[in-house]
């Protein structure tokens, strides 16, 4: 049968289909791009620590208790009279061992133990060996941390000839993580780094900072 002059066949619009993952997908990119991408959102920075706050450290737990100006008189006429800067803290071990508080850093040595997590102190106190850290017991220095014990740890700052002591130090923190050794089946405590683990141990990730006033007493 022949068509009415003047008119075309009726033409339908074919339907496109889009997958509804293509969409998902789509919106998702969008997303990511809005919020500036999941992998460029920054740290979040150091927590800032206020005296007698616990920090949890990951094989430790620590809270700064003061900072303080001590001076050791001479035994005799012969000698003269010592001035440090201590640094009181409170760390519990929170491992199933005892183990050695460790060393502060000091030049080129970034310490060891519970000591190298206290990254870095401002000012530094130019000293010939560096500071010294040790456990406070009744009068008597150890190196031991015995697990889940509560122990008071000094970190003593010996200042030369005239020096004066600062009005406060503050100290950036890191913390602990356990890595486990697949060959040898293992785990041991290292300090966290910024990269990845292990890839640079001078890199060091600070995870919080504190500042303490120094307060003048004699010993």
């Amino acid at each position: 049968m022949t068509e009415p002059a003047g008119k075309s066949p009726e033409r339908r619009t074919r339907p496109v289909a889009v997958p509804v993952a293509a969409v998902l997908v789509a919106a998702a990119v969008g997303v990511t791009a809005w919020l500036g991408g999941l992998d460029d959102r920054p740290e979040p920075p150091p927590q800032q620590l206020r005296p007698g706050q616990l920090l949890d450290q990951g094989s430790f737990a620590v809270r700064f208790v003061e900072s303080k100006l001590v001076v050791e008189r001479a035994k005799d006429d012969f000698g003269t009279d010592k001035r440090y800067l201590d640094v009181v803290l409170n760390v519990t071990n929170k491992t199933d061992e005892t183990v050695n508080v460790g060393s502060l850093p000091s030049g080129k040595s970034s310490g060891f133990g519970f000591g190298s997590s206290l990254l870095t102190m401002t000012p530094h106190i130019p000293s010939e060996w560096g500071g010294e850290l040790f456990v406070l017991s009744k009068g008597v220095k150890s190196a031991q941390l015995h697990p889940a014990v509560p122990a008071t740890v000094v970190a003593r700052y010996e200042l030369q000839g005239s020096a004066q002591p600062p009005d406060r130090v503050s100290y950036e923190l890191g913390a602990f993580e356990k890595l486990h050794n697949g060959l040898e089946d293992t785990s041991r405590w290292f300090l966290e780094t910024e990269g990845e683990a292990l890839e640079d141990v001078e890199n060091h990730k600070v995870v919080a900072t504190i500042t303490l006033p120094v307060e003048s007493q004699g010993a």
